[in-house]
């Protein structure tokens, strides 16, 4: 009789990018964040929508589960539970899952199968239980982890810092099984009618998101900050931070900012007359933490003698600041864990690493077929099974066309790495300004990043380090910027992500077979979703994405989609429901 598997549970609970991840026998079996099952970005609230995808993805029920590891850097999880009993947070828990989660056998620990970690301990565990290396230093920086009081992983320097003090660095090694911790940085709570926001508060992460808030109204948009920094004059605004004897100094702001984006001030983002201040703003933040990061790297480096770097956080996804670090610390690797957002590890005897990071479920050909075949959606679409789906996709990129890639299991993690992706030519300097009028409706200052066949990467980008994760920038050479201009940000940096056959087969082959047409191993690779919306994950969401934009094709597993001439008209029918989602799921027979 075979040996029943090992599952352990994995939980981000609550506040934004719940998520859930469950290990079969110590490796991933399926990850998702709730997001793309709710359609709601960065989704917060119950769990028990991420928690069912993945059980049933692996096809067990929570009797299966030895352990369930949870993690909520607000409050230890059992006692933010217990509060949210007595108190109406509808963004902790909405009028719809209280009576879910009264029933939940994980609310309140009902089951007796969970445990809580605190916040940069679960940070620490997703960084080097699965990384490549068996030994080596983790670096743990994001906006704000656990109180204090709620650590486990306090060093021996954090005896006499105030108990409601905040996370906001951790350093450790590793080697095994074993993780030591070295450091432990606070953030002391903050004063004001914004005592409870944590940007306010003295800290790497919390100052970089304070600038989003002052340049974007939302704390939650430091990437687009990280695009916006290369239009910035160097040196324009003194610094917001800097180390000093070792020490972060982060001095109050002073009254010369003085002008923050007011949502409610009816103008356009684009058109403020604050936009140079902003640029200029976004430029000495960036720069600021690219130089903290850099000597907090050399300094855990000295202090261990380390080879090896992993990294998890918020501020590990930026990959500006990872791509200088990963050639100026002195590290001969830098790995970042691709979904560096919250994500609990058991302590178990490391055998996993991870080589990709496509943890959702596959789709069947029948559930493609299915969101294909409805009645309006035929009428709107021209389909073909193609007998060789990356022969022919490429084909159409090289015409110059927008195509939607839809392929295997969903990337865990906020970026798009090739399974759910709008893929486009980079050789035509406009094809970045189509994208974004056509189909992502964004900023025009972001930049689109680059899928590269990895053995190919060291011709076009500087840097002798695979990015396998879009987590790394590189400079362009000289040489190749003019053949792919869509992809070189305006510091001709671009952030690459490496393709390798083994990581995903069908991405690989793609790009080999646009090379082959054109003479150029890069394709552009951006999210499949519009300004707004989380990435798709089913087929459906795909099709509805592919039927509203200015996609020309769709291609999900074998099947290639193109618009026909009853599109434009079918459209406007689409645009009359409020649901679109009704429309694609209108029955065939209708």
């Amino acid at each position: 009789m075979p040996k029943p598997h090992n599952y352990v549970l994995g939980l981000n609970t609550y506040d934004h990018d719940v998520s859930a991840c469950l290990l079969r026998d110590g490796e991933i079996a399926f990850a998702i964040m709730k997001e793309r099952i709710t359609r709601e970005k960065h989704a917060s609230g119950f769990y028990r929508a991420a928690v069912d995808y993945v059980l049933n993805a692996e096809g067990i029920t929570l009797d299966d589960v030895s352990l369930v590891v949870r993690n909520c850097y607000i409050l230890p999880v059992e006692e933010m539970e217990r509060r949210l009993i007595s108190f109406d947070v509808p963004n902790f828990i909405s009028e719809d899952d209280r009576p879910l989660a009264e029933k939940d056998p994980l609310f309140l620990n009902k089951s007796g199968k969970a445990m809580t970690i605190s916040h940069h301990l679960a940070h620490a565990y997703s960084a080097f239980a699965a990384s490549p290396f068996d030994e080596g230093a983790v670096m743990i920086v994001d906006g704000v982890g656990s109180y204090k009081a709620d650590a486990m992983d306090n060093d021996e320097d954090s005896k006499d810092v105030n108990p409601l003090a905040r996370e906001s660095e951790s350093y450790y090694t590793f080697k095994g099984s074993e993780l030591k911790t070295l450091k432990k940085v606070w953030m002391t709570p903050s004063r004001g009618f914004l005592s409870d926001e944590f940007y306010n508060m003295p800290g790497l992460g919390a100052l970089y998101s304070r600038a989003s808030t002052y340049v974007f109204g939302d704390w939650n948009k430091c990437g687009e900050l990280m695009g916006l920094a290369p239009y910035g004059r160097p040196n324009a605004v003194k610094s917001f931070m800097a180390m000093k004897s070792g020490e972060l100094q982060v001095p109050e702001w002073t009254p010369d900012m003085n002008q923050p984006w007011l949502m409610d001030s009816g103008g356009k983002w684009e058109a403020s007359p604050s936009m140079k201040h902003w640029e200029d703003i976004a430029w000495r933040v960036q720069d600021d933490t690219e130089k903290v990061m850099i000597e907090r790297a050399r300094w855990l480096r000295e202090k261990t003698g380390a080879k090896n770097l992993v990294m998890a956080g918020g501020v590990a996804l930026n990959c500006v600041a990872n791509g200088k670090l990963a050639r100026e610390a002195g590290y001969d690797n830098v790995w970042v864990q691709p979904a560096a957002g919250d994500l609990a590890v058991q302590k178990n005897p490391r055998e996993y690493k991870i080589t990709h990071a496509y943890f959702g479920k596959p789709y069947s050909d029948a559930e493609v077929e299915r969101a294909a075949s409805t009645r309006l959606v035929r009428m709107a679409t021209k389909q073909v099974k193609s007998d060789d789906i990356c022969r022919d996709t490429a084909k159409v990129l090289a015409e110059g066309n927008v195509l939607g890639w839809f392929q295997g299991g969903s990337e865990f993690g906020p970026r798009a790495l090739g399974h759910r992706s709008i893929i486009a030519d980079p050789r035509k300097p406009e094809m970045k300004d189509i994208l974004n009028s056509r189909v992502k409706h964004r900023q025009p200052f972001r930049p689109f990043a680059p899928i590269v066949l990895a053995e190919r990467s060291n011709e076009i980008f500087e840097g002798d380090f695979e990015s396998p994760y879009m987590l790394m920038a590189k400079n362009v050479y000289p040489a190749w910027r003019d053949k792919i201009p869509a992809i070189v940000h305006v510091d001709g940096t671009a952030r690459v992500q490496t393709v390798t056959e083994q990581s995903s087969p069908r991405l690989y082959r793609l790009l080999k077979e646009f090379d082959k047409l054109t003479g150029v191993p890069v394709l552009i690779n951006t999210s499949f979703n519009v300004k707004g919306e989380p990435i798709v994950e089913t087929p459906k969401d795909a099709m509805e994405c592919f039927l509203t934009t200015g996609i020309h094709y769709l291609a999900m597993h074998d099947l290639l989609i193109s618009k026909s001439a009853l599109h434009p008209i079918m459209l406007k029918l689409l645009r009359f429901y409020t649901d679109v989602d009704e429309i694609v799921r209108t029955s065939a027979n209708a």
